[in-house]
């Protein structure tokens, strides 16, 4: 019957290896960092598991048996590989990098950092995709399951065991078309900015949020006239009608629309990253990382 494999200890190939490099119980034991009795009490177990001596005095030397001298290149490979399947595993390489990444982004993140983070990902890396989820995934255990490698936004919901790192924060300003009254004034006080007629974003199709809280505080209130579910949707309706949206400085103006400061104590909203611990040391997850925090801090630097 042949040995349970459970019973294995496979650290006896190592030593195994050592002996048959050394020819030597105490060049072995040199070798391995250990006592040469202990190596002598591993030898002993050696011959025990294959039934031979292995090793046989020969004069002031040991002589390596026949069935040895056969094991010797099998036990060399078999140690060389199990070494190479635990040793750290490099950076990773973005040139070869062949894969896509699932990453679950607000449209407010997208449109602060998603172009420049698309062009650093694609002139490093030009295998990788990255394939950009719907906002539905948050909230959900995506991270968990594996059908999400990467969160981006405010983070608030995470699993106990979701790793996450804070990337900044970013303020609002009020953004209207060009023809809009308030595009004109040169400072919106907080009752002009009230009695305009206001575009939200939801995903929940809430109506009330911080800046009717903030509002509440002056003894005013706004008029939303529509909620809808993201930032994009929402300027574009601010691009066709005389509403007033909020947007990350310099989104709007991308979209041609005119903003400006909004007079309320409005709470920056905290940004940040999140993945599950199974990515923690993935050489290409961590790149993938380093690539977002760079992009975000490029960001940064280049609005200071």
């Amino acid at each position: 019957m042949g040995r349970d494999p459970a019973s294995l200890d496979l650290n006896l190939l190592v030593a195994l290896d050592a002996l048959l490099e050394e020819e030597s119980v105490t060049g072995a034991a040199a070798r391995l960092h250990v006592s040469a009795p202990a190596m002598s009490r591993t030898l002993g177990r050696i011959r025990a598991a294959l039934g031979d001596p292995v090793l046989v005095r020969a004069g002031r030397h040991l002589v390596p048996t026949p069935r040895a001298v056969e094991l010797r290149p099998h036990v060399r490979t078999v140690v060389a590989s199990a070494r190479d399947l635990l040793a750290p595993r490099p950076p990773a390489d973005p040139a070869a990098l062949r894969r896509e990444f699932a990453v679950q982004a607000s449209d407010l993140v997208l449109a602060h950092l998603g172009a420049r983070l698309i062009t650093a990902v694609a002139r490093q890396a030009p295998g990788v995709t990255l394939r950009f989820l719907p906002e539905s995934l948050e909230g959900t255990p995506a991270l968990r399951d594996g059908r999400l490698d990467l969160e981006l936004g405010v983070i608030g919901h995470a699993d106990p065991e979701t790793r996450t790192e804070a990337l900044g924060v970013t303020g609002l300003v009020g953004a209207v078309r060009p023809g809009h009254p308030l595009a004109a004034r040169t400072r919106v006080t907080a009752r002009a900015f009230a009695a305009a007629e206001h575009v939200g974003v939801s995903r929940q199709g809430r109506v009330h949020g911080p800046v009717d809280d903030a509002l509440a505080a002056l003894g005013l209130r706004r008029r939303v006239v529509a909620v809808v579910p993201g930032w994009s949707a929402a300027l574009a309706l601010c691009r066709e009608a005389d509403l007033v949206g909020l947007a990350p400085p310099g989104v709007a103006e991308v979209l041609g629309l005119r903003t400006f400061e909004v007079p309320l104590d409005l709470p920056a909203l905290p940004l940040g990253m999140a993945w599950h611990p199974r990515n923690d040391a993935d050489p290409a997850h961590r790149w993938l990382r380093d690539r977002v925090r760079e992009t975000w801090n490029a960001g940064e630097a280049g609005a200071a």
